[in-house]
């Protein structure tokens, strides 16, 4: 297990939330990004750190993912980053992902949080979620 799982759950997550029609609306179209195209328009998400440990037992192979996804607004107030925050939990709260080889055991919201970046007058939304996961037997 490591960066190829990493990349792995998330192409699941991704397809996961670009599923979502009114996560989609809300972003204005599939605006979710590995890495940012130039002159991107706003809303979009990106996939931010990804930290990856190893939870192996002397009979099974399985590790935990901390995943942290960011949302940019340009929005004059915070209302538009919740309510796109509020999209992405209801989706990966209530989907399954797919990771072909590899079992996900549980995938669990940690937090989020907002915040005004004065620099790039953006407001900039952080969700993490926590996943375990096992190969598959």
């Amino acid at each position: 297990m490591g960066t190829s799982l990493a990349a792995e759950l998330q192409k699941a997550l991704f397809d996961l939330l670009k599923g979502d029609t009114q996560l989609t609306a809300a972003l204005g179209g599939a605006n979710i990004f590995e890495q940012v195209p130039a002159n991107v328009i706003f809303p979009y998400l990106t996939c931010g750190r990804t930290s990856i440990y190893d939870w192996s037992t002397a009979t099974e192979s399985a590790s935990e993912q901390l995943l942290t996804l960011h949302v940019w607004s340009k929005a004059k107030s915070k209302q538009e980053t919740q309510a796109i925050l509020r999209l992405i939990r209801q989706r990966l709260d209530a989907g399954s992902l797919a990771l072909g080889s590899h079992h996900p055991v549980n995938l669990r919201f940690e937090f989020s949080e907002i915040r005004y970046d004065d620099d790039l007058s953006v407001h900039h939304g952080l969700v993490r979620y926590r996943a375990m996961i096992e190969d598959a037997a």
